[in-house]
């Protein structure tokens, strides 16, 4: 059974940093691709980062603040967050799916979710 469970979530001060990461079990890891994820209270979901066999994506809303990143070794999964702006705030989640194309941050692409971790950045 694939579990995956999120951690580092916290609150931050505008500009701060955070670091998630994501446990996985239960599944080949290095061959499954996987994303981030993130909604806040009456948005949809977005995603923030697709880690997938053809390199890394980003939304432009994110791009150039946050970096995502794969541990094969250790199933771990995590997201670099950096220069946090209040709009940042929300809860963010970790993804697993089937590999089928280079760009994938579409929530419908992935079948396996984590609980989320909030994340909140106060000005």
């Amino acid at each position: 059974q694939v579990q995956l469970a999120e951690s580092g979530g916290g609150s931050v001060q505008v500009g701060g940093s955070l670091r998630l990461s994501c446990a996985a079990s239960g599944m080949t890891f290095n061959r499954l691709c996987m994303a981030w994820f993130r909604q806040a209270p009456g948005k949809e979901r977005e995603g923030v980062a697709g880690i997938t066999w053809w390199g890394t994506s980003y939304p432009e809303s994110v791009k150039g603040r946050f970096t995502a990143s794969k541990d094969n070794a250790n199933n771990t999964l995590y997201l670099q967050m950096n220069s946090l702006k209040p709009e940042d705030t929300a809860m963010y989640y970790c993804a697993a799916g089937y590999c089928r194309y280079a760009y994938m941050l579409s929530s419908a692409d992935y079948i396996y979710w984590g609980q989320g971790t909030q994340v909140t950045v106060s000005s």
